[in-house]
């Protein structure tokens, strides 16, 4: 804060007086169901016109959920929480065994995506997270899990020991299917720059400890959740999302 100057107003209240805004319309008009005008709109975007797909797809979204595929307790609890309570969806969790992609952030979401909707036969929605060191050109990017899980924060915070450049890129990707094979696969990306640092803080949520994001004197690991999800790379993807979602109902209504 400097003196008397006003703070713009932080991106989640923007997102709360949005989510008010569409639940007063909902309260007025019964006419359009908001999860399949949501999908339906999904479906036209993607260029399925014909009567009867946009018809499956506005069907299987018709008990307004969105199903996240993630096994990961943790991950569901921090994206519901970034949504609040107020978003018109339930989202549920489902686990499904998918196989180990390679390639590019971008084509390995939409190949997430797209094989999660065919394994469970409607729309879903996958998350896949790059942590990228800008000294090693990019990586570990997506392949941040298997490093994580075999080296650990310390040592990741050891793999930049012979460079002078710490800075890294987290980068959170959410890809929703409108559940088709041929249905475009919509992303929605948050990153936020940052550095490699001695891991620091809770240890309850991956390589948290050692990645403190550019303006910040805290590792993730140090920040409460609210300081986490307001900056976050997942934070800015999820509410992205959720911005996406929320315009397509106002212009449905």
């Amino acid at each position: 804060m400097h003196g008397g100057t006003r703070q713009p107003p932080s991106p989640q209240l923007l997102l709360q007086k949005k989510i008010a805004r569409v639940t007063q319309k909902r309260k007025k008009s019964s006419a359009i169901s908001l999860s399949s005008a949501c999908f339906r709109r999904a479906a036209i975007l993607a260029g399925h016109r014909s009567r009867g797909q946009v018809r499956s797809v506005g069907m299987a979204a018709n008990s307004r959920r969105i199903v996240f595929v993630t096994g990961n307790a943790k991950k569901l609890e921090e994206v519901k929480q970034i949504l609040g309570a107020g978003f018109p969806y339930e989202v549920v969790a489902k686990k499904v065994d998918l196989p180990e992609y390679q390639g590019e952030p971008d084509d390995i979401s939409r190949a997430k995506a797209r094989e999660a909707a065919k394994q469970i036969q409607g729309p879903c929605v996958v998350e896949d997270t790059c942590l990228c060191f800008n000294a090693l050109g990019g990586l570990p990017g997506p392949y941040i899990k298997w490093f994580l899980e075999k080296i650990g924060p310390e040592g990741l915070h050891r793999m930049l020991t012979g460079w002078e450049d710490k800075s890294a890129s987290a980068m959170c990707t959410m890809a929703f299917s409108p559940g088709g094979p041929q249905d475009e696969v919509l992303l929605f990306k948050g990153i936020a720059p940052g550095k490699i640092v001695d891991p620091r803080g809770s240890r309850d949520f991956g390589w948290d400890p050692c990645f403190q994001p550019d303006g910040f004197e805290k590792t993730y690991g140090e920040m409460t959740k609210e300081e986490k999800h307001e900056i976050s790379h997942r934070g800015r993807a999820v509410r992205a999302m959720q911005e996406h979602f929320l315009k397509q109902a106002e212009q449905d209504s």
